[in-house]
């Protein structure tokens, strides 16, 4: 006997199987898509990861040399070292001409202390010329009376 099966083929089965059949199938199909939108996620998640990550190693790497920009604030550090370089070589330039500040008060300090230590080098010496002079006049006083 042998068996032969066509589009008229008539087979018997239990409603319940049929439906056992068709709600394995669907949970078959639902679990399938749940796994595979589980796959896509990690996938996505991954590629986003890989992605940050290229990036921080990018920022690691130019940031420290300055090829990404800088903040505001080290900007103005930047300006105020400029500025305080700048200063700093125009004291050194004055203090090698002798020009410095402190240079420049001690030398009129110096200058008013010369001044007087002249003037009183003068009077010391108008002082000697008088007390010589007196001794003179009265040495030819008592010289001239003998």
């Amino acid at each position: 006997m042998a068996a032969k099966l066509s589009d008229d083929t008539q087979v018997a089965m239990p409603l319940r199987n049929i439906l056992s059949i068709i709600a394995g199938v669907a949970i078959a199909t639902w679990a399938y898509f749940g796994i595979i939108e589980r796959i896509n996620n990690l996938e996505t998640e991954q590629t986003l990861m890989s992605s940050d990550l290229e990036k921080n190693t990018e920022f690691r790497i130019k940031w420290p040399r300055g090829e990404m920009g800088a903040l505001p604030a080290d900007a103005e550090q930047f300006m105020l070292i400029e500025h305080i370089a700048g200063e700093l070589e125009k004291l050194s330039k004055d203090i090698e001409e002798g020009k410095a500040p402190y240079d420049q008060q001690q030398a009129l300090t110096l200058q008013f202390y010369e001044t007087r230590i002249n003037k009183l080098e003068k009077s010391i010496d108008e002082l000697k010329d008088r007390i010589v002079n007196q001794h003179y006049e009265a040495m030819n006083g008592k010289n001239g009376k003998h």
